[in-house]
């Protein structure tokens, strides 16, 4: 009985709308942790097949703090996706720099693990086989990369499917593999494109309290790409809100309220407050 009362107390100091609740929550650009990565003044162009440029993205800049969650929400086509690949060295910038640890990023780094909507396993090996991909192609020795992968698929709670094949898991499951997998060399971020939108809404909602488990245990810092308002508003400690094209940075929201976070918070008058004012920037039409 005194447990669950104190619990239940817990839940209401989460759930209950704080002073900043009122206030506008439009963070400083600057993350308020040590800045772990940064955009300064990036864009990005593209030249089509009929040899017009087309901007994608027009002088955003930003910085991300060690261990923080980060969304990226704006509409279709914007350009998040894009920017997360920048971010990752996979892409190149038009203009601007990105500095990773106070380095400029000129390539894929290392310690860097990305998770796609599609979980791209190899359907001829097992999740062992999967999540043990990675440390193989880095020549970490097989004694080694097995206890390291089996470390990382009970960080997931996949403990008892080592052997199981793509085919023979959910949708969750395997997206759990590819997390898994992402983790297998301890990257310090964790870049993540829409990895849950193909999920039906209950496996969604379970993926997302275990990707804000995984998170915080790991100290990853985690920048997510989504669609959903909902879902930037329950995981993350600041969310990125992007213009359409070409995409600017059109504001930055804080969400105060400390993680871990419960399920039951996705329906509380706090995140609610949140989630329209994060769907009012997003619709907003004046400047950016």
């Amino acid at each position: 009985m005194v447990e669950a009362t104190q619990r239940n107390r817990r839940l209401m100091t989460i759930t209950q709308p704080s002073a900043m609740a009122g206030q506008d929550m439009a963070a400083q650009v600057k993350s308020p942790r040590p800045e772990f990565i940064r955009v300064d003044n990036v864009s990005k162009e593209f030249t089509g097949a009929d040899l017009k440029t087309v901007r994608a993205i027009d002088s955003i800049s930003c910085s991300i703090g060690q261990g923080e969650f980060v969304s990226i929400l704006g509409p279709s086509g914007c350009g998040k996706s894009t920017l997360m690949m920048m971010i990752a060295g996979l892409l190149k910038q038009t203009e601007g720099t990105i500095t990773f640890r106070g380095k400029p990023v000129t390539g894929p780094h290392v310690d860097c693990g990305i998770v796609f909507q599609d979980a791209v396993l190899l359907p001829w090996r097992t999740v062992q086989g999967n999540v043990e991909l990675p440390l193989e192609v880095r020549g970490v020795p097989q004694r080694e990369r097995v206890e390291v992968a089996r470390k990382m698929i009970d960080l997931v709670r996949l403990s008892g499917f080592e052997g199981k094949r793509p085919s023979e898991l959910s949708g969750g499951m395997q997206q759990r593999v590819a997390i898994a997998r992402a983790m297998s060399l301890k990257p310090s971020v964790l870049l993540m494109d829409e990895p849950f939108g193909a999920l039906d809404a209950m496996t969604r909602d379970e993926m997302n309290l275990e990707l804000q488990r995984i998170s915080l245990e790991s100290n990853a810092t985690v920048i997510f790409v989504t669609h959903s308002i909902l879902e930037a508003a329950f995981l993350s400690d600041r969310v990125l809100v992007m213009s359409g094209r070409p995409s600017t940075l059109r504001k930055v929201i804080d969400i105060p309220i400390p993680r871990p976070r419960p399920i039951d918070l996705m329906n509380s008058d706090q995140i609610g407050g949140i989630v329209s004012r994060l769907r009012a920037v997003l619709e907003s039409k004046g400047p950016h």
